[in-house]
């Protein structure tokens, strides 16, 4: 790689990184005046940008690369901003599917890199943090998808919402997938409060389409939408599904079908086009915001849908990455996800022995991930992802699995050393597993992928 590409990322990642660091358990650390500052110092690039901002606890990428690659077929040039990325930076910022070059994550580093100077030295803002890591490459994206001359951008919340750096656009459409528990510490630990700080994104007068379901939930996105009067379409209100899973025996795992109806269309059924019950709810969401966003005059047809779907793929979320025995990547880092996942392997996969790959990270709620996860797997093998300090130690996981009453889980001191015992004990006619975060997926996602 080159020099200056090296140099680059040298000095995105020398920035305070919530990512790596955890989040700050006060709210207040996060100032949306900063991001407000650098994007003015940008000109302003999120201005030019028809934007479909998108929330949830879980779902919001998904729903966003569905509604990203709908649109895309449909001919209108479309960004996508999602994160975090599993394996390069450039996975981030996407154009029709398309990940930027690293030739343009240069030039996008040049293009932010003195105005992040100028916060870092100007005396007027010495009491604050220049800007973070997330906020640099929030900006980059919206200077990004500017550039390209897009015509549509998904922009993916990277945490909660109403302080989230990417809540400084005012979007032609709010999206919310869902609500459950995490970030309890930043966000609450009740569904109202979370779901509160997820409907900080709705703009006065933005329409929206929320998933959420759950009377506590519900009630404080639809308080949020009326105090903001914002036109709001909820799941099983003004819109529904129902999902038809693959039939029984399959000799490949596949995601089954979704008929859709809003308001305003009956998508009829549908190939889903990633793996599970869930993603029929986030596929509901997906069109229902393609209707919401007809009304204001961007119009994606049934058949650019199927195009775009058909087409889409979205790695570390229950991805097949071989077979004999199945090997599963997901990136599940809650209960809510946990759950999904063991509802998918259930529903879309054959009978067989299953093996599970399990690494976390720490303030999330392992009892929880590992009651919706042990009774699922025969054999256990814990491990720890290596390139971020926030995993939790093989030995804590094996203690938490032999305090609910589970045998004594294989510890593993690497990924790879995980898949070598895992592929041992694996029988061709088996499952394999891996899953507790996103970041052992990339870990593990890159190791099979160099194979």
């Amino acid at each position: 790689m080159s020099d200056a590409y090296q140099d680059a990322l040298a000095f995105l990642y020398g920035r305070l990184n919530y990512e790596r660091t955890g989040m700050p358990r006060i709210p207040a650390e996060l100032r949306l005046g900063r991001m407000r500052r650098l994007l003015r110092r940008l000109g302003d690039p999120q201005e030019a940008l028809r934007i479909i901002h998108v929330a949830g606890t879980k779902g919001k990428g998904s729903t966003a690369a569905m509604i990203a690659s709908a649109i895309s077929a449909s001919g209108v040039r479309t960004g996508l901003f999602c994160s975090p990325h599993l394996h390069r930076l450039e996975e981030r910022f996407r154009v029709d599917g398309v990940e930027a070059t690293p030739e343009q994550l240069v030039a996008l580093v040049a293009a932010v890199r003195p105005a992040v100077s100028y916060f870092d030295s100007d005396v007027n803002h010495h009491r604050h943090r220049g800007p973070t890591f997330f906020e640099i490459t929030t900006a980059m994206g919206l200077l990004h998808f500017a550039r390209e001359n897009t015509g549509a951008v998904l922009l993916e919340v990277g945490l909660g919402g109403r302080l989230d750096s990417t809540n400084c656009v005012r979007p032609a459409l709010s999206v919310l997938t869902s609500i459950s528990f995490d970030h309890t510490k930043q966000l609450g630990t009740t569904l109202g409060a979370i779901a509160s700080e997820k409907a900080g994104i709705l703009k006065r007068g933005v329409p929206a389409v929320s998933g959420v379901r759950g009377d506590e939930g519900r009630e404080a996105v639809r308080a949020a939408a009326r105090i903001r009067r914002v036109p709001l379409r909820e799941i099983d209100e003004d819109f529904g599904y129902s999902y038809r899973p693959p039939s029984p025996p399959l000799v490949a795992p596949k995601a089954g079908r979704v008929s859709v109806q809003t308001w305003r269309s009956d998508w009829g059924p549908l190939e889903l086009p990633l793996l599970g019950p869930h993603q029929a709810h986030n596929a509901a969401i997906a069109l229902a915001a393609l209707d919401a966003m007809a009304e204001t005059g961007l119009v994606v047809e049934r058949s650019a849908v199927e195009r775009g779907w058909a087409g889409l793929s979205w790695p570390a979320r229950v991805e097949v990455m071989g077979q004999s025995p199945w090997i599963v990547i997901d990136g599940a880092h809650n209960v809510a996800s946990a759950q999904a996942l063991a509802d998918t392997l259930r529903t879309c996969f054959p009978e067989g022995p299953r093996t599970l790959i399990f690494g976390t990270t720490r303030e999330k709620d392992l009892a929880g991930q590992l009651r919706a996860l042990l009774p699922l797997f025969e054999t256990v093998i814990v491990t720890r992802y290596l390139e971020n300090p926030r995993s939790v130690p093989p030995e804590e996981i094996a203690a938490a699995i032999v305090g609910q009453g589970g045998d004594v889980p294989v510890e593993a001191a690497s990924p790879e050393e995980a898949l070598q015992i895992a592929r041992r004990r694996t029988p061709t006619s088996g499952i394999l597993c891996v899953t507790g975060s996103l970041f052992l997926a990339a870990e593990t996602r890159a190791i099979l992928l160099r194979e």
